[in-house]
Order: C-alpha cells, then structure tokens, then sequence
C-alpha cells in the first residue's frame, strides 16, 4: 500500500523511513538530478535547462561531424566550471555514511557529477548508468584521462581534441542516441536482484532504462521507497511502499543519522 506524505521542514524524520534504512542490510540508491541540483548542477531536462536552450548532440553525429563535435565540447564547456567547482552535498554524505555502516548494496545514479565518488562512495558500489563528466574517453581506444587540458585546447582552438591514437575525445558520458554500457546495466541489474530496500532519490524515474532498475527490485516484494520534489513516473506503482513529497536534502540525511 503506497503511504504519502508532505513532512514540514521542521518535521523530526518519517519513522517509516527510518525503520527501512534501520532494518535493510542491502540499501540500492538510484539518485537523479534532483540530488545533483542541491550542489549547484543544473538539471539539463529542467524549465530552465540547457536542453532548452541548445539541442543535445546525438552520439551518430559527433562521431560524423566536426561540427557536431564542436557543438558537444562547447555545451560542456558551458557547464564546465560548474561540475569541477561542485561539492557533494548532505544526500551524497548520507549515502557514504550509509556505505561506511555496511549497510549499500550498489548506489546507482543517473547523475555524470562525479559527486558521489567525492563524497566517499566506492567505485565497487557505484554505478554511474549515464557516465560522468570526471573524466573524457577516447571513442577509439577507450582511455580515460582528466578533463582539464582537453577543455583548455578547445577554449584555445575551439577544434574538438583528438586522442594520441587519433581518436576523437568526448567526455565519459552517454550521450542522446548512444547506449548505456552492458556492464553497468548487469551490475545494477545485479544489485536490484541482491537489495532487500530500495530507495529513489530526487528523481522524476521518467528516463529509461535507468528508471527501470528500481522495479527490479521492488517487482520482488522488496520495499521500495520514493523521497521526491514533484511528481514521479512510479508514484502510483503497486510496488511503492512509501512516498515522501519534498527536498531530498532535508528528508534523507535526518532518517540516515536517526537509523544508523
């Protein structure tokens, strides 16, 4: 039975959250950009997002066009100072200290922040589904390497970097029209099968397939609970256990520190 509620800012943390993060052993996050937005990133989907603004360039054309290639490093470069100047917020605290106590399973985010892996979540546990803009891979060869020197040629030049292989550089993220990594699919696919509680945070669950690894769990009796600021896409699901409406910042961390 889905249970709802709309706490007061001043509220002590819902005791029924509290008793969930208290008696799970196995906790998957599935964070989304409402978690990301607290520190500052811009929620690109937003009414005030870049996707607004700029079309996003589709994965087929960068790898076609130089001109498309442009476009993608620019709108990144427009965001740039934003990402690297971010820092983890109370949410992303809560979760590594959730991690800290033995008690995560797998955090599976759709953020490209980077921002979990700051605040202490370990790469065994995370799942970054979307990428991360932490890092800029070769589409030839695969390296990664820091971002910094590449986004400076390209403020120089304002031609998109090559890798020393010859391949063409974009940041570590999945962009429109390019699959999600089968690797990262079966982990979290795997860890929605291993959690005994489930908790989305600040996600609107509307973006597929990442929105679909909650339901793995949930479709097995396990609970699964919603903390959101709006509407959500699995809001009326018969699986929901517990749906928190409001600031994630304000309703996670307190229900944390109360249950460890």
């Amino acid at each position: 039975m889905l249970l709802k509620m709309t706490p007061d800012v001043t509220e002590s943390p819902d005791p029924r959250l509290v008793a969930y993060l208290r008696q799970a052993d196995r906790i998957l996050i599935f964070t989304g950009a409402g978690v990301s937005t607290a520190s500052g990133i811009p929620d690109f989907r937003g009414p005030q997002g870049v996707w607004k603004r700029r079309q996003p360039v589709y994965y087929q054309d960068f790898m076609a066009s130089e001109e498309a290639r442009v476009e993608h490093w620019d709108q990144k470069l427009e965001g740039y100072e934003a990402f690297r100047n971010a820092r983890p917020n109370a949410v992303h605290e809560a979760i590594a200290r959730l991690e800290a106590a033995g008690k995560i399973e797998a955090v599976v985010t759709q953020n490209i922040d980077g921002l979990h892996a700051k605040a202490g979540t370990s790469a065994a546990r995370l799942i970054e589904l979307h990428g991360t803009n932490a890092q800029v891979e070769c589409q030839a060869c695969g390296e990664r390497s820091d971002p910094a020197p590449h986004f400076e040629y390209f403020r120089q030049h304002r031609r998109s970097p090559r890798c020393p292989c010859g391949g063409h550089l974009k940041t570590a993220t999945i962009s429109f029209g390019q699959g999600l990594r089968e690797e990262d699919l079966s982990r979290a696919s795997f860890a929605a099968g291993q959690a005994d509680l489930v908790v989305a945070l600040g996600s609107t669950l509307s973006v597929y397939p990442a929105a679909s690894i909650p339901l793995l769990a949930a479709d097995r009796s396990v609970p699964y609970v919603i903390l959101n600021q709006g509407h959500t896409e699995h809001d009326h699901h018969p699986a929901v256990s517990l749906r928190l409406e409001g600031d994630v910042t304000r309703l996670f961390p307190p229900a944390v520190d109360a249950a460890l």
